[in-house]
């Protein structure tokens, strides 16, 4: 099964948990992997999620292992780009992975929307 990393920062993650009951049909066929925190509002919501560390105690970085290991076939990070975050030499770490692994981010709703859509037309998910 195609695995999805899915992370938001605090503020965005009711957003998250809606977005994925927005797409819910097309997220039941990926194995959905978080960040500790953002894991626990998303099995709260009723998801099966696997959730790492959380991202400041380096959930980021196992996140970007995975990408680069080509372990993932997506990810989707709702980032606060207001926001001021301990962490952010890992988020910017795991951004560059996705980049330089050609694997498919989005940090926001209308990118993850269309990402998801895309890819379900290709048959990836």
């Amino acid at each position: 099964m195609k695995k999805i990393a899915i992370i938001a920062h605090d503020g965005r993650k009711p957003e998250m948990v809606h977005f994925l009951k927005e797409n819910e049909e097309v997220l039941t066929k990926v194995a959905l992997i978080a960040t500790g925190t953002t894991g626990t509002h998303v099995a709260k919501a009723g998801y099966e999620v696997e959730a790492k560390l959380s991202g400041p105690m380096g959930g980021d970085a196992q996140i970007a292992a995975m990408a680069a290991e080509k372990q993932l076939c997506a990810v989707i990070f709702f980032r606060d780009p207001l926001g001021k975050h301990p962490h952010e030499p890992d988020v910017q770490m795991l951004m560059r992975i996705c980049d330089l692994y050609n694997i498919p981010l989005a940090t926001n709703p209308a990118s993850a929307g269309f990402m998801l859509k895309g890819m379900a037309a290709m048959g990836e998910v």
